[in-house]
């Protein structure tokens, strides 16, 4: 029974360790939330431009192979049973609801938060962390507080983006592979599609964008044992980051829509 003990204090010790994980990141998030009064605007627009303008481009081209690979899959069955004037609504709806805030998340935590966490906690182990506290400087205010002003609204612009050019993917593939005639796809769009289709996915972004932020930072501000533990930050950021979006993207879903 030795085997079953160990097992379970190794179960009872990661239970611990996971609450007191979720507890940390719950206190980071209030403590950010009420330090954002005190930001640096100018810091915070170098932010939105490092983490948000820079990364348009891959979500730009993710984006536009998603939204055509979806029309691909679908188009050519909705013209074989004679529905294809619902295509382009049923490509929009997809796009603005789960696919574009979803997929621009999942992409912005592995570019994004990976390179808070790797930045940050190069900073705490070469102790300039410690170095703001010595002078009197804030570490959630100074570092924390703009990238996380950054994630939050750059996030729905990027969606923006990627709404587009999944939907002109998409148009493309359904017009000049399926054969759906431009009318017929602009249309069933219109018919289909509602606002609350993208505003309900410029929301779920805004969440993605808080939780990416505040992952990275997070475990930016934890990472010990010099180098190796940089890299072990920036990994498990990235993991926890599009863990914690698809489980936040379901009860999303379950509320909004």
């Amino acid at each position: 029974m030795d085997w079953m003990e160990t097992m379970l204090a190794g179960f009872g010790r990661r239970l611990i360790s996971n609450c007191e994980q979720t507890g940390s990141l719950v206190l980071l998030f209030w403590e950010t939330c009420k330090r954002i009064k005190d930001v640096s605007w100018a810091e915070t627009f170098r932010q939105m431009a490092r983490l948000g303008v820079d990364s348009l481009p891959i979500v730009l081209l993710t984006l536009l192979a998603t939204g055509m690979v979806f029309s691909i899959q679908t188009s050519r069955e909705f013209v074989k049973y004679g529905a294809q004037a619902s295509a382009g609504g049923v490509v929009a709806i997809a796009m603005g609801r789960e696919l574009c805030p979803a997929l621009t998340g999942v992409v912005v935590a592995g570019r994004v938060g990976a390179a808070i966490a790797a930045e940050i906690g190069t900073m705490k182990v070469t102790e300039q962390v410690d170095a703001l506290r010595v002078m009197a400087t804030n570490p959630v205010t100074y570092l924390v507080a703009p990238r996380f002003l950054a994630c939050v609204l750059m996030m729905p612009v990027l969606v923006v983006f990627a709404n587009a050019i999944g939907n002109l993917g998409g148009y493309f593939v359904a017009t000049y592979y399926a054969g759906i005639s431009n009318y017929t796809y602009v249309h069933s769009i219109k018919v289909f599609a509602e606002t609350l289709d993208i505003t309900g996915g410029l929301l779920k972004s805004m969440v993605f964008g808080a939780i990416i932020a505040t992952v990275g930072c997070y475990k930016g501000l934890t990472t010990e044992q010099g180098a190796e533990g940089v890299g072990v930050s920036t990994t498990a950021s990235v993991v926890l980051s599009i863990i914690l979006i698809f489980l936040s993207n379901y009860f999303l879903s379950l509320l909004i829509y």
